[in-house]
């Protein structure tokens, strides 16, 4: 479970969730190695995974700074990662509360944290409620729904479907009113 959840918060297709759901399942069923093992393993990878993450937003925004790679005007713009950090300052602890409840933003909130040099103690401590609260659920939710954790699965991909549908359509807006300011001055 630690292997799963540190690759989880590194490569985030990677179904990690569905692995956790599946120990809470597995507990339920004494065909793991126990509540203390599964809840202590589910936090160090996701911690690690997170820690990772966020070391490597640090690395990757001095990176940027200094070198020339394919598509830098693209990716390193001053001003959107300024507004970025401002935005991220401002609200921190909810987004970095709120990330672990979705797959796809938690990997990008860690690197953010790093970039936007959020204390680590703090990112640490914010990202270890999030820990509890969502892997406690899945976990729970593994074990009460017992022989019936596909009904689990099953809200997960609903749920993941339409975060990933908002945040799609939330991109979409933005790069069409770019294009669209862009046209403008063209």
């Amino acid at each position: 479970f630690l292997l799963s959840n540190v690759t989880e918060n590194v490569f985030p297709p990677w179904p990690g969730d569905t692995v956790t759901v599946i120990g809470g399942f597995l507990v339920a069923q004494g065909k793991s190695l126990g509540w203390i093992s599964l809840v202590s393993s589910t936090f160090a990878g996701n911690l690690f995974g997170g820690y990772v993450m966020y070391r490597f937003g640090k690395i990757a925004l001095d990176w940027m700074k200094v070198n020339h790679f394919p598509f830098k005007k693209s990716i390193y713009d001053e001003t959107q990662l300024q507004k970025t950090f401002d935005w991220f300052s401002k609200y921190k602890i909810s987004v970095v509360v709120l990330s672990r409840f979705s797959a796809g933003i938690r990997f990008f909130v860690s690197i953010v944290a790093g970039m936007s040099k959020m204390p680590l103690y703090s990112f640490l401590f914010f990202f270890s409620i999030a820990i509890f609260i969502w892997c406690g659920l899945l976990i729970g939710g593994g074990f009460f729904l017992g022989k019936k954790w596909d009904l689990i699965l099953n809200i997960l991909k609903i749920y993941n479907r339409l975060v990933m549908s908002f945040i799609a359509l939330a991109i979409g807006l933005v790069l069409y009113s770019k294009f669209k300011k862009k046209r403008k001055t063209d």
